[in-house]
């Protein structure tokens, strides 16, 4: 009997060092990782203002540029 509740409690005991010891980890690796994340999220955000900036400027330097006149092939004459 003695030696079951010895098994039990070590057991016990396990479980409940296991849970603190993930709680743990679980709290270092997010508080580890926050700033990272933060920093990519800044540098992903100006990779996108740049280039929606490119594209608004190259879509103003289309639309306002000198209109080019089509040059049209002169007529075949017909073979009537």
């Amino acid at each position: 009997m003695i030696l079951l509740i010895f098994a039990l409690g070590t057991l016990l005991g396990i479980l409940a060092g296991g849970g603190l010891c993930v709680r743990y980890l679980r709290r270092e690796i997010a508080a580890d990782i926050g700033p990272q994340l933060r920093r990519i999220q800044s540098e992903l955000d100006l990779i996108e203002a740049t280039l929606n900036f490119a594209l608004v400027s190259r879509y103003t330097e289309v639309g306002t540029g000198p209109a080019r006149a089509t040059v049209l092939p002169p007529p075949r004459a017909s073979d009537d």
